[in-house]
């Protein structure tokens, strides 16, 4: 327990700021901009943390863009309100990420530009090698816990979820977050801000909010919302690490910067 809980909380969060720092809001929505290494660095960042469950940004933001231009609509390619459960969700996300991913579908052009692409972790990371070599040192550790620490066999249970941390985190996020909360605001879809204080899903669960405002970098609206990677985004701006790119109110309600 000492070592599995500190591991899975660890993976857990760096996992999730790969998705919502270099995913969603780079990739997808270019809320700041970086130079080559840090682009690079924060690309192998998302491949390490993600492990097994690696998602291409390229697809990420394609299938993310789509989401905001079809909100809760039939062609949403991720709305909890097209299946009728989080598992039909995330099956039905994964076809249409891998037929955006493996050029089985025709994807419209303004979707499909301005977006990172590092061929060599594209071929690594979606490779069944790379999938099962991470799967497989993730169990060794728990392997290792169980047999040099007495941890307790329920933790083996915590496995699936390092097997597919990515499209966890993206199914909390897409079905809890279009389903149960409140809303600020009348976005013409079911968006829903569940948390105020998004520790969980480091400010992913305000969705209603960045439904209407998709180029706020702050995801919070509200005196009472929180979203944690808010502060570390501006850490890391006057760390001259990224650049935030200033947006004129109008802009922040346009689906692509």
């Amino acid at each position: 327990m000492q070592l599995i809980i500190p591991t899975f909380i660890i993976h857990w969060y760096l996992s999730l700021f790969s998705q919502t720092f270099f995913l969603h809001r780079y990739s997808a929505h270019k809320m700041f901009t970086m130079n080559k290494f840090w682009e690079r660095f924060f690309y192998l960042l998302t491949y390490i943390s993600q492990g097994s469950s690696y998602l291409s940004p390229k697809g990420y933001a394609i299938l993310h863009r789509m989401h905001h231009a079809f909100s809760d609509g039939p062609r949403d390619p991720h709305s909890p309100h097209n299946s009728s459960n989080a598992f039909t969700m995330m099956w039905k996300t994964k076809d249409i990420y891998n037929a955006i991913l493996f050029g089985k579908t025709k994807i419209e052009p303004q979707f499909d530009r301005n977006y990172p692409y590092w061929n060599t972790i594209e071929k690594i990371g979606d490779s069944w090698i790379s999938r099962i070599g991470w799967g497989t040192a993730y169990s060794l550790v728990y392997i290792a816990a169980f047999i040099w620490f007495d941890m307790h066999w329920a933790f083996f249970f915590l496995l699936p979820i390092h097997f597919l941390m990515g499209p966890v985190h993206g199914a909390i996020v897409n079905w809890s977050g279009h389903k149960y909360g409140y809303q600020n605001y009348d976005n013409n879809d079911k968006s829903r801000n569940s948390l105020i204080l998004d520790f969980l899903m480091m400010g992913e669960l305000f969705q209603n909010n960045h439904h209407k405002l998709p180029n706020q970098v702050n995801f919070a609206s509200k005196w009472f919302e929180f979203d944690p990677t808010y502060p570390v985004i501006k850490t890391l701006h006057w760390m001259r690490i990224i650049r935030l790119k200033p947006v004129k109110a109008k802009e922040l309600q346009e689906v692509e910067a």
